[in-house]
C-alpha cells in the first residue's frame, strides 16, 4: 500500500477510485498523566504523556484507514489527511481518511 498527502503518485496513474477510507479513535486522558501535565504547565516544555498518547492514537487511526482500503482491494491512497477535535472535557477524536484507488505502473 502506498500512500500520499498529494492527488497523484508519480510513478503510478490512477485507474479506479473506490472511494473515501477513514480510520479514528477516541482516547480520554488519564488521572495520572494529568497530574504530569500540570505540574510541566505550570514550568513549561513538552508533555511527552500526552505526546506518546497523541502519536499512539494517529497510528491506530492510521493502521484502521489502511486496513478498509485493503478490504477494497487498493493499491494505494491519495490525499490523505489527518484531523482532530475535541469530542468532550477531557477526550478528542483522531481522524485520518483519503481516497482509496487502484494504480498502474506508468510506462516511460
Amino acid at each position: 500500500m502506498i500512500l500520499t498527502t498529494q492527488d497523484s503518485f508519480s510513478e503510478y496513474e490512477i485507474i479506479n477510485t473506490l472511494g473515501v477510507v477513514k480510520g479514528s479513535t477516541v482516547r480520554a486522558r488519564h488521572l495520572g498523566k494529568d497530574i504530569f501535565a500540570a505540574i510541566r504547565n505550570i514550568v513549561g516544555g513538552e508533555i511527552p504523556e500526552y505526546t506518546k498518547m497523541l502519536a499512539e492514537s494517529r497510528e491506530q487511526a492510521y493502521d484502521r484507514m489502511i486496513d478498509e482500503a485493503k478490504q477494497l482491494s487498493a493499491d494505494g491512497i491519495v490525499c490523505l489527511r489527518f484531523a482532530s477535535s475535541s469530542l468532550m472535557q477531557g477526550a478528542a477524536e483522531i481522524l485520518v481518511y483519503g481516497t482509496a484507488v487502484k494504480l498502474k505502473k506508468k510506462t516511460q
